[in-house]
């Protein structure tokens, strides 16, 4: 399955399938403030290459700044869609990448799944991709999803133990450089 994430402040894209519309909200993270977050984010989700492609040729005229990802779904204890998500990306890159998502992918997801109160997770590494001429290409090595029922919820599972194990995890990771950010987001099924 592959997802495609459309930073977007101004007209949705026209879409028709699976997706999520994801858009500010607050939580309270005891680690991290990474400023303001996105205006709005739009995520989509293809089965293939083929129906990603023929989206992005429907919006080609877009103004907007995107990225097309590989998706990797984890399964948590009670799967449900969330009202609430904590977006992640690690902008990279890493001294050692495919090192860097073995450890991550082998050791962050089982201990993600257990913050409390969540709903979903997944993990998306990048792909190759075309990118229109009118949109502006993001390249993060990795980015995140993990989603809650409210953004009470995600605060609560931010300040759990199992966060505290997550940083302590994080320590572990092989060396990367570039910005790491995570922004609190109401979450909208399409």
């Amino acid at each position: 399955m592959f997802t495609l994430f459309l930073f977007v402040d101004g007209a949705l894209p026209a879409v028709q399938g699976k997706g999520r519309v994801h858009t500010p909200a607050k939580a309270a993270d005891p680690y991290l403030d990474d400023g303001a977050p996105p205006a709005a984010v739009v995520q989509l989700y293809f089965d293939s290459l083929r129906s990603l492609d023929a989206c992005i040729a429907k919006n080609e005229k877009l103004k907007c700044a995107a990225q097309a990802m590989a998706v990797r779904a984890f399964p948590v204890p009670d799967p449900r869609t969330g009202q609430c998500t904590y977006l992640v990306a690690y902008d990279g890159p890493a001294q050692d990448e495919n090192a860097w998502h073995a450890h991550y992918l082998a050791h962050h997801p089982p201990i993600m799944a257990k913050l409390p109160g969540l709903r979903e997770l997944e993990v998306y590494t990048r792909i190759d991709w075309i990118c229109p001429a009118a949109w502006r290409r993001l390249d993060c090595m990795q980015r995140n999803k993990v989603s809650f029922d409210s953004p009470e919820a995600l605060t609560a599972a931010l300040n759990s133990p199992v966060r505290h194990a997550m940083r302590a995890d994080y320590a572990q990771l092989p060396k990367f450089t570039g910005r790491v950010t995570h922004f609190a987001m109401k979450t909208q099924v399409l």
